[in-house]
């Protein structure tokens, strides 16, 4: 017997309510076996994989949309691919999509195509913004959240008392290089 299984993700928990719709549409079109997770799709998505391991052959894999299911057109053909080797198929709700039929094959593989090359475009296009800010002066990179959130010179004080550099870092909730930039300021200032 085959199931309908369902994937929905955010990639924050404070999209909540966009979860809740995911869920909620997911439901109304018969998921009985629902997977969910707020994670960023970069980051490593457990409850994807643990949807995609409990396929069987006959079972249909249901997504809202496109970018909640994959990062990148590669990505997207590596999990497709995944499906159609357990025998299941996959339907993409708001696309009206269905790999289960040739058109539906095609359309993926179409959309897909023009989502990468719409965010390659939009890549480049930030990339031009960049250098020409950086060419006007008026580009100086990202902040250094670290040195903001934290005093530098508690800092100081805690690896001139050798505390070890990890401990201080994950005390003041900073990452380790951010910390070690911190101290090759000081030793720059001092020095």
């Amino acid at each position: 017997m085959s199931t309908t299984i369902g994937y929905a993700r955010t990639s924050t928990v404070e999209q909540e309510a966009g979860l809740e719709a995911q869920v909620r549409d997911l439901k109304a079109v018969g998921v009985t076996k629902l997977f969910q997770e707020q994670v960023s799709s970069v980051a490593a998505r457990e409850k994807l994989q643990a949807a995609l391991d409990y396929l069987r052959d006959g079972d249909v894999f249901v997504v809202t949309k496109l970018d909640r299911l994959a990062r990148s057109m590669r990505d997207l053909l590596e999990i497709v691919k995944r499906i159609e080797d357990k025998g299941a198929t996959l339907r993409i709700l708001a696309m009206n999509l269905d790999t289960a039929t040739p058109t539906g094959k095609l359309m993926l593989n179409v959309l897909g195509s023009v989502a990468q090359f719409e965010r390659e475009m939009m890549l480049e296009r930030q990339r031009e913004g960049i250098a020409k800010a950086k060419a006007d002066g008026k580009y100086k990179g990202r902040a250094r959240t670290a040195a903001t959130k934290t005093n530098a010179e508690e800092i100081r004080r805690r690896l001139v008392a050798g505390e070890p550099a990890v401990k201080i870092a994950r005390d003041l909730g900073i990452a380790r290089s951010s910390l070690y930039r911190i101290k090759a300021d000081l030793e720059t200032a001092a020095g």
